[in-house]
């Protein structure tokens, strides 16, 4: 067969359902070979788009989302939502094109070392010289970008390579979930030394918590022990927030209450935690507390993260020795207060004089949405409120970039999630965000997705306006200009909404979540001063 066939065979072998990208003449032959096969081209308005669409689809569903770009700028496009899987640890498979094998020794139109440019954030990426190892690139392609820790990889392909002949044929991926180590005995022992010895010990709920499907095993270990959780901004849902023994996030509730949550601790039982996450410094300035690590793979070495012990292996199955062990019970006196102040803070409608804040908002929103509905947040202020002030009852029901945390995931990241899920979807983000990526409103219509956008816009880039407040009592360069969103929206085909009360943006919520089609509701917010 050709060698572009050969490829899209080889997808089709991983179970491949879409491949989200851009078209371009290097990439002809793949393209029609796409075409004649049961994957499904989704062409978007620019690569970035392409590249979150893909993320967001493997962190859903465990499974590597795909994206195609051309070569050069295309390549150059796909990079920071390929960086953002990395360090999201989302499988993603990327595939670019290049120009002939005959060219790439000189400079020449659009020729970039796209391999060497890749090389930093992925697992592993290569370019397919010979027709005949394409199935065996883009098998280890799959294997690594879905194996824990998961992450990005990258395939590149000549123009010429594409269109040779082969009699290679794809590889059965086989058993796609690799076994994982089980807990060493004496680590576990070790472990509920530790924790037995605690007075307040607490589990830190990380990205890996959610990521490889252990919510249920921590769900189990919470309620054995009474050990309350607190999750990072990625770990939401591992512990449903509507569990007593939730403390919702690390920066949960005003300044006081997040440092009384943690500060009280004096030991965290850290379950697949990445410190690209949320720094350890800020929860363990001076080293103090002890600290169970239990991970895929060993802890970051960093001073303000020094596990007493290590827990090396499947985090599912860690925890299951844990609860097999004889930890004991705890005493919920030292945080159930803490519980009922957030309660009541996440919970609390707003009232007719409250100021329109991001905070205020979320408890309409939260009655919107079931609970395992999906809610896919842009980066910027907006995303802080959501860490802290967003409760969420199911893992992967809160989908945030805090790796990389890129601006401009939501709107794509919402075509994913619609497509890859059943339940409804909404995406909040930002005027700042919303802008970057807005036009792939027009691969939505185009997809007849159904989902809803809720735009917080303040004419700034918020955070940073707020942090150089903090620094120095002035803001400088943040400061932006917008179209009126209401009528943009609406130039795509879609519903548009401008609520001017909190009665009215409830109604206008309730309606859009579970409606047809997309809906965009703008929420213009009180002025900084």
């Amino acid at each position: 067969m050709q060698a572009s066939d050969l490829l899209v065979s080889c997808l089709e072998a991983e179970g491949v359902e879409y491949v989200f990208g851009l078209p371009g003449e290097e990439l002809e032959d793949l393209l029609f070979s796409i075409r004649d096969s049961e994957v499904q081209f989704i062409p978007v308005r620019h690569e970035q788009g392409a590249a979150f669409m893909a993320d967001v689809h493997g962190r859903l569903t465990g499974e590597a989302g795909v994206c195609l770009s051309t070569l050069g700028p295309g390549a150059t496009n796909l990079l920071t939502g390929v960086a953002d899987a990395h360090l999201d640890k989302s499988p993603l498979v990327a595939i670019t094109g290049q120009g002939g094998r005959e060219r790439l020794h000189q400079e020449s139109h659009q020729m970039l070392d796209v391999v060497d440019m890749f090389e930093p954030i992925t697992k592993w990426n290569t370019r397919m010289d010979y027709p005949d190892a394409i199935h065996e690139s883009v098998r280890k392609a799959f294997k690594l970008a879905e194996h824990e820790k998961p992450g990005a990889t990258h395939l590149e392909i000549p123009e010429d390579v594409a269109g040779e002949e082969t009699d290679s044929r794809p590889l059965d991926p086989g058993e796609r979930e690799i076994r994982r180590p089980s807990p060493d005995g004496e680590a576990i022992d070790r472990a509920v030394e530790v924790l037995r010895e605690a007075d307040r010990p607490l589990v830190l709920a990380g990205n890996g918590a959610v990521r490889t499907r252990a919510a249920e095993q921590l769900r189990s270990l919470v309620e054995m022990t009474d050990i309350p959780a607190v999750a990072t901004y990625m770990g939401k849902g591992a512990v449903s927030d509507a569990d007593d023994h939730s403390l919702m996030t690390l920066d949960s509730g005003s300044e006081d209450q997040a440092e009384r949550v943690i500060d009280r601790a004096d030991t965290i039982l850290a379950v697949g935690y990445d410190i690209a996450e949320h720094d350890p410094e800020n929860w363990n300035p001076d080293g103090e507390k002890r600290v169970v690590h239990l991970d895929f793979e060993p802890a970051e070495v960093y001073e303000h993260y020094v596990p007493d012990v290590e827990v090396v292996c499947d985090i599912a199955h860690g925890i299951e020795a844990l609860c097999g062990a004889d930890i004991g019970g705890t005493d919920t006196d030292w945080y159930a207060d803490l519980r009922e102040d957030l309660v009541e803070e996440v919970t609390g409608a707003p009232t007719e004089d409250d100021d329109v804040t991001v905070k205020n908002a979320l408890p309409l929103l939260r009655e919107a949405m079931a609970d395992e509905d999906v809610l896919i947040s842009d980066v910027g202020s907006h995303k802080m409120a959501i860490a802290k002030h967003f409760p969420t009852y199911d893992p992967n029901t809160c989908i945030i970039s805090n790796g990389l945390a890129t601006m401009g995931i939501a709107v794509p990241g919402a075509v994913a999630a619609d497509i890859a899920v059943e339940e409804d979807v909404v995406a909040v983000t930002g005027d700042g965000g919303f802008l970057m990526n807005a036009a792939e409103l027009e691969t939505a219509t185009r997809l007849d997705c159904s989902f809803t956008v809720v735009v917080f816009r303040d004419d700034d880039y918020g955070l940073i306006s707020e942090k150089q407040r903090d620094h120095r009592d002035e803001a400088f360069g943040t400061g932006l200009g917008n179209p009126d969103f209401v009528t943009f929206a609406e130039s795509f085909g879609i519903d548009a909404h401008r609520p001017e009360t909190w009665d009215e943006l409830g109604e206008v919520l309730d309606d859009a979540v579970g409606g047809d089609g997309v809906t965009l509701v703008e929420v213009p917010l009180e002025p900084v001063r």
